[in-house]
């Protein structure tokens, strides 16, 4: 080690000049930085919810959409309101990437010829608006509130609101500028409507979703790590006073994460709403080594050391111990490879090899500068030392309190815990997102006022060609849809398929909304409306090319992500019973099978971190009966802030399930520093209040500081629009406080209660 830190002082100039050279250069690579944001992120490539979802849109095409909802209290079917519709619906056709566009005025009505009743009649719905009396609109309105089809789709039963649905080209890119370009089409297309009318438009789907990732993404991006930045350097300026300090501690930060992100963009990846925070993680990590390195420093400083004396104190004394908590908090980080939800695992492998930097950063920079610097600190003498003071009060008041402490904090810990027995899972997106980000309120305002703003597309397999023509088949989708409505009235909005097709034209040709029983007839039906619908409103995406199979689209209230298995399930065990089988599919479908991935993720970091702690914690400190001890501090802090959201009735997402395994990775620090410095004073032959006295004077201040900078850096994600990001801030700054609690007064209660026994036993023997 002495040979190490004179090689640093020997080199200083080189180190300091180097390392930010090296960074520079590297960060010219970010010039080529990029936002992801299209739902595949969250899924592997080779996903088997990804491989059936695109299975699904091979046959029947792109299911994406953009949708516009907008509500006139008066009712829309008045010439204003309908030609607004009118001229969206038109320009949406001349939009580039957009293949389809549904509406109540290019509705498909089939009627039967006035003149000859026998004659059916397939056209949009609403014609030349100026020329339509008000009886005319009133006689539209009451024929389009009987059409089962479009009521609780395209129009509210009140005839209040409507919505206009923009359908993809099968060909559209699935990239960031797509998502971003049809949004700002959209806009371009209802800004004169806006200017005009002041209406309150409502965006939905897929490029609407997309964009609002990335949105949020940049703005968390651009908010968040200039906010830590700058809170950090506040905060370390009031612990040490000392610009000098401050700026080294930061700059090991910058260099440290624009390394790594210039690796992120070297490999190939994108930021996401998760990785974009990285430099918020590598900030808590390089702080709080940062932090340890300039505590001893100063105290060994305040005891009268010259600076390179200093220098040599402070890495004999620190460097293991960061070393291993270098170590344990890139273990905490990795555990998070194994997750299937893509961000996650990017997010792990990233941080974790940030820890690693950091430490090589750490422990070259710090002390070339210090070498460099020499800053100016006086010694202090000890009895005018608050920080002693402090340390010895701390020592005394655990060895005297120590049951009451103990006792204390462990029913507090057993009361929280309590609660995991109530904590649920959800990982649904309308739920990724505050109630006041333009999506989700516009999800809200269609769930409200027409419609269920989520979909489920059922593929019912009749498993011989031309199947969907059968009427036995028919009559059984009739029945799933009046028992799919029944058994959840609350949550199942609107059913559609070829069905009511079918239907409509049997009651146009033979006054029966029935299933005809012939088979040819159906055909026959199908072909007649086929033939008579305009270009780009084909029927092919309802069904394959065989007619084996039809598409259902369920359009369902936002639900947990429970129910949302539970409905799914219900579905496909539904058509179990009948000659035929279904798969239900779609993107609300995809994201409710990530729950699955969200507690494998959670479970799996957590389970993993914890093994992988307690064996580095023995092979550092190889005392095997002290594994309760080591295990006990780390894994409290997420047990009982899980414990504390079931009490809250908070669902855990993936920003929690991030959160476990990065607790115990950080907290696992404080442990590391507070053991190292605890058995360094017993082998000192101290006794166990010098000893804790010793902690404190040596780690216990910094573990403070430290949590007290990681707490409030973490704290900044509440004010995130992205609600994984706002839980993750929550739970983690919330934990690390536990954490503090956890082994700066539970476990050295602890300690001096077994301390106090086992000299007891002595003495009686």
């Amino acid at each position: 080690m002495q040979r190490f830190i004179n090689l640093v002082i020997k080199f200083r100039w080189l180190i300091v000049i180097l390392i930010p050279t090296i960074a520079l250069i590297m960060a010219m690579q970010l010039k080529d930085l990029a936002f992801e944001g299209s739902y595949r992120i969250w899924f592997a490539k080779d996903s088997k919810i990804l491989k059936d979802y695109d299975n699904f849109r091979s046959v029947f095409g792109n299911d994406q959409a953009i949708t516009v909802t907008f509500k006139n209290e008066n009712g829309v079917f008045n010439k204003e309101s309908l030609g607004v519709i009118s001229r969206i619906t038109e320009k949406f056709w001349e939009t580039q990437y957009i293949a389809r566009v549904d509406s109540i005025t290019n509705y498909q009505y089939v009627h039967a010829g006035i003149e000859d009743p026998d004659d059916v009649i397939v056209e949009d719905f609403i014609d030349e608006i100026d020329s339509l009396s008000k009886q005319d609109l009133e006689n539209k309105k009451n024929i389009i509130l009987k059409e089962d089809a479009i009521v609780g789709r395209l129009i509210s039963k009140d005839a209040k609101t409507t919505t206009i649905v923009a359908r993809l080209a099968p060909n559209a890119g699935e990239g960031p500028e797509v998502s971003l370009k049809l949004k700002a089409l959209t806009e371009a297309i209802l800004e004169p409507e806006i200017k005009k009318y002041g209406i309150d438009f409502q965006l939905n789907g897929g490029p609407i979703v997309n964009s609002s990732f990335i949105e949020i993404a940049q703005a968390d991006g651009a908010l968040f790590t200039p906010l830590v930045l700058v809170l950090t350097m506040i905060l370390l300026l009031i612990i040490f006073k000392k610009f000098s300090t401050m700026f080294v501690s930061i700059a090991i930060v910058i260099f440290t994460f624009l390394i790594v992100l210039s690796v992120q963009v070297m490999l190939g990846y994108k930021l996401n709403n998760f990785t974009v925070n990285m430099p918020v993680f590598i900030t808590a990590i390089g702080i709080a080594d940062a932090m340890h390195i300039f505590w001893i420093y100063t105290v060994a400083r305040k005891q009268g050391q010259n600076n390179d004396e200093a220098i040599h104190y402070t890495m004999q004394k620190n460097f293991l111990p960061i070393l291993f908590t270098s170590l344990t908090t890139a273990v905490g980080f990795a555990s998070l490879a194994i997750s299937n939800v893509i961000p996650i695992k990017t997010l792990g492998i990233a941080t974790a090899n940030a820890a690693l930097l950091a430490f090589v950063l750490t422990m070259l920079f710090i002390p070339a500068i210090l070498a460099i610097i020499n800053p100016k600190i006086k010694k202090v003498d000890e009895a005018q030392n608050k920080s002693t003071r402090f340390s010895k009060w701390y020592g005394a008041y655990i060895v005297t309190n120590d049951k009451k402490i103990f006792i204390a904090t462990l029913l507090i810990f057993l009361g929280l815990g309590y609660g995991i027995s109530k904590v649920q899972v959800d990982s649904n997106t309308v739920r990724y997102f505050k109630e006041d980000v333009p999506w989700r309120k516009a999800v809200n305002f269609i769930q409200d006022n027409i419609s269920g703003p989520m979909t489920y597309e059922i593929i019912v397999d009749t498993k011989i060609k031309d199947g969907i023509k059968d009427p036995k088949f028919l009559i059984t989708t009739e029945r799933f849809y009046e028992e799919f409505y029944a058994a959840f009235p609350a949550e199942v909005r609107h059913i559609t398929s070829l069905l009511q097709v079918v239907k409509k034209f049997n009651e146009v040709m033979n006054n029966s909304k029935t299933v005809p029983s012939n088979q040819a007839l159906i055909a026959q039906y199908l072909l007649l409306y086929s033939l008579s619908l305009p270009q780009g409103m084909e029927i092919n995406d309802q069904m394959d090319i065989e007619e084996r199979q039809l598409r259902i689209t369920a359009a369902i209230n936002v639900v947990d992500t429970t129910k949302d298995l539970e409905m799914i399930a219900w579905a496909q065990d539904w058509w179990k019973d009948t000659p035929y089988s279904a798969e239900v599919n779609g993107q609300t479908v995809m994201f409710a099978h990530m729950q699955h991935d969200v507690t494998a993720t959670l479970i799996s970091s957590i389970s993993i971190a914890i093994v992988a702690v307690t064996l580095m914690m023995l092979l550092i400190f190889r005392r095997i009966r002290y594994i309760v001890l080591f295990v006990l501090p780390n894994v409290l802090p997420i047990i009982l802030v899980i414990g504390m959201m079931g009490w809250l009735s908070i669902y855990i997402d993936i920003g929690v399930a991030i959160a476990g395994a990065i607790i115990i990775g950080v907290a696992v620090d404080d442990s590391i520093h507070f053991f190292v410095k605890y058995f360094e004073a017993r082998k000192q032959g101290k006794n166990m209040q010098d000893s804790l006295t010793y902690v404190m004077q040596y780690a216990g201040n910094a573990i403070i500081f430290t949590t007290l900078i990681l707490s409030i850096s973490f704290s900044v994600f509440v004010f995130s629009d992205f609600l994984p990001n706002y839980m993750f801030g929550v739970v983690t700054a919330s934990a690390l406080i536990i954490a503090v609690v956890a082994d700066l007064l539970m476990l050295p209660a602890l300690l001096s209660m077994l301390d106090k026994c086992k000299t007891k036993c002595k003495n009686k023997s």
